[in-house]
């Protein structure tokens, strides 16, 4: 549209604006519509900052919605209401051998807990040590893991072919053997395991069962170990008669606190520790595990959103910058208008609605880039995204703020210029 044009529209707008009912909005917003569209390139580019913004709002908190959504998923691979004890560091004079070396933690510690504590559910004594396992000409090095049958159900373990091992194969010490998915692949490739002889540490094993894969957790993988009986483990493989650990479910979340203290305390009292000595073993509680996880999770999340957030802002100074500009053009255009009846409010309304369009029509592109943007590095990236239609919500909402709070200024601007000032200008 021509300035002429432009302005021989104005009489038309500022009377259909104008009546018994005061300012009509939809009459305003059309003519913000055919200002917006008389320079559509530079309307674009003053959209480009809102559009970046939000596009970039929806992303990053998708992606960091994604990771807290991947650490819970795998702190649940973990079990749920999970105590994991550990016995602390073994010292030799003034040389620690680091957590997990002590020998102090034994089989019948675990019998202790579950007769004199209340609020466990079950309990798994473990131990793992390396070892190598060989069939046939292929061999490999892996965790060869003890434990009890209980201990596949607190961790969440599932049985893909097979069978698990039994409390009976515990008692008797039995040389049966089960395979995470990768070992199953590495030694067995596309053959069936079941009823093969393994050799673990040079004795002969039999595969019982292969688990789900389940991926790596931590500093572990799962998917790289196999399972044996714990007695099977201590005496026929490795020679040993304590414990690496004990894995203790809670049969509820809220007593977790209170059971970890109770252990600590029965194994003061066990392993003939005084009172005010710190207890030999170490507990993990995984209620503490989530929270950390969590909090740090919501760290990220405020981080990005901020950054962000910083764009939307830079739209919006993009934004006053482009309608003062306006305002200078057009200042011969507000003149006329106030010359036949237009009043300041309707100039301030006039302007603010079509900074408030930009930042809208600019917002729903935004959106638009934005879950397009977290789908692609969903697909593309294999990373976990997580599209929130709240941060949608929330973004395109701050857009609106930001036109309106960048376009109060030029809009007021405008709405006081003296009309006879401004028919004067060229």
């Amino acid at each position: 549209m021509t300035t002429f044009e432009r302005h021989q529209s104005v009489p038309a707008a500022t009377k259909q604006a104008h009546g018994g009912s005061g300012i009509q909005i939809r009459e305003l917003v059309r003519v913000a519509l055919q200002a917006l569209a008389s320079n559509k390139l530079r309307s674009f580019l003053t959209m480009l900052g809102i559009i970046i913004g939000v596009g970039a709002v929806i992303t990053m908190i998708a992606i960091a919605q994604g990771a807290s959504k991947a650490s819970t998923e795998a702190i649940q691979k973990m079990g749920t209401n999970v105590l994991s004890v550990r016995p602390n560091s073994q010292r030799r004079g003034n040389i620690s051998f680091g957590l997990g070396s002590g020998q102090t933690l034994k089989d019948e510690d675990v019998e202790a807990m579950q007769k004199e504590l209340t609020g466990i559910k079950q309990v798994a004594p473990e131990y793992s040590g390396r070892g190598r396992l060989k069939f046939q000409n292929q061999n490999t090095s892996s965790t060869i893991f003890g434990t009890t049958p209980e201990y596949f159900d607190i961790r969440n373990f599932k049985i893909a072919t097979g069978k698990l091992f039994t409390k009976e194969d515990v008692r008797r010490r039995a040389k049966v053997v089960v395979l995470g998915d990768s070992v199953r692949e590495s030694l067995f490739g596309n053959l069936n395991p079941i009823g093969k002889a393994l050799k673990v540490n040079g004795q002969s094993f039999k595969v019982i069962g292969v688990l789900e894969p389940k991926g790596a957790s931590g500093w572990s993988n799962p998917d790289d170990q196999v399972w044996v009986p714990i007695g099977t483990a201590q005496r026929r493989v490795f020679g040993v008669d304590y414990l690496g650990g004990v894995s203790v479910q809670a049969t509820d979340e809220g007593i977790m606190s209170r059971l970890q203290t109770q252990i600590e305390d029965l194994m003061k009292k066990r392993h003939k520790l005084m009172p005010n000595e710190d207890p030999d073993v170490r507990i993990f509680n995984q209620a503490d595990l989530a929270e950390t996880a969590g909090e740090q999770n919501r760290i990220l999340t405020i981080l990005l959103t901020g950054v962000a957030l910083v764009s939307l802002l830079v739209g919006g100074i993009g934004i006053m910058n482009i309608m003062l500009v306006s305002v200078t053009e057009r200042t011969r255009e507000i003149g006329i208008r106030k010359a036949i009846g237009a009043k300041g409010r309707d100039i301030m309304m006039q302007f603010l609605i079509e900074s408030v369009t930009l930042s809208l029509v600019g917002g729903l592109i935004g959106a638009a880039l934005g879950i397009g943007s977290a789908v692609m590095i969903s697909v593309l990236a294999k990373w976990p995204t997580v599209i929130s239609p709240p941060a949608i919500v929330l973004s395109f909402a701050f857009a609106a703020v930001v036109g309106i709070f960048f376009g109060i200024y030029p809009a007021s601007k405008a709405s006081r210029l003296n009309p006879i000032e401004a028919l004067r200008y060229e």
